[in-house]
């Protein structure tokens, strides 16, 4: 007898156990969105003028 095909079957064991703050598709960080590459450079700009100050 194959004690494994018994009974009802196990449900949910690759689900996560909590979802993400900033998973893909949702609110804070929907499908398709990119920054453009001047908002990206100007973001890199700040970031290193502001390790040079302080």
């Amino acid at each position: 007898m194959d004690y494994g095909k018994s009974g009802a079957p196990n449900k949910g064991k690759n689900t996560p156990r909590h979802s993400e703050h900033n998973a893909k598709g949702s609110a804070k960080n929907p499908f398709g969105k990119r920054d453009s590459k001047a908002e990206l450079l100007a973001r890199m700009k700040a970031t290193l003028e502001a390790k040079k100050n302080g």
